[in-house]
């Protein structure tokens, strides 16, 4: 599988995850042969569970492995820290992110330390995120933060 073909299913999770009323960012885990491991979206809404983002939803359901090297994390937006946090703790070795135009985390971070980072900036992801930053302030800066001067 291609990147972009990896991303349309953390996309379909994105689109899950705000259907249910939560904040539209999933992700999915593939093994090194382009198996999918597991996917997940964001549901701290739904779950009333701040620690259950997209990319913790996706590892969860991949379940233990003997090593995470050669996995691929993708998700829809650029990784938070804690979701960076994962991705380093674990040794996953490539993140490919759908856009960090509506925000940025961790992956220049994740680069440094030498997990290869792929940034598609798709239109879908910039424009899942932007429609739903606009529609629903409080909720996203309630998990991200506050902006400056709000």
């Amino acid at each position: 599988m291609d990147p972009q073909q990896m991303l349309a299913v953390a996309v379909e999770e994105a689109r899950a995850g705000l259907a249910e009323g939560g904040i539209p960012v999933g992700a999915a885990l593939f093994g090194p042969d382009g198996e999918l491991l597991g996917r997940g979206h964001n549901r701290r809404v739904q779950d009333g569970d701040p620690s259950m983002h997209a990319e913790t939803a996706a590892f969860r359901a991949a379940g233990r492995l003997r090593g995470y090297a050669r996995t691929t994390m993708v998700t829809t937006l650029s990784p938070c820290w804690y979701c960076s946090g994962l991705v380093r703790q674990f040794g996953i070795g490539e993140v490919v992110i759908g856009e960090s135009r509506t925000f940025t985390g961790g992956h220049d971070w994740l680069a440094r330390h030498g997990v290869r980072i792929t940034l598609l900036d798709d239109q879908e992801c910039i424009r899942l995120m932007t429609d739903f930053i606009a529609a629903h302030p409080d909720l996203w800066y309630e998990d991200i933060g506050e902006p400056p001067g709000r």
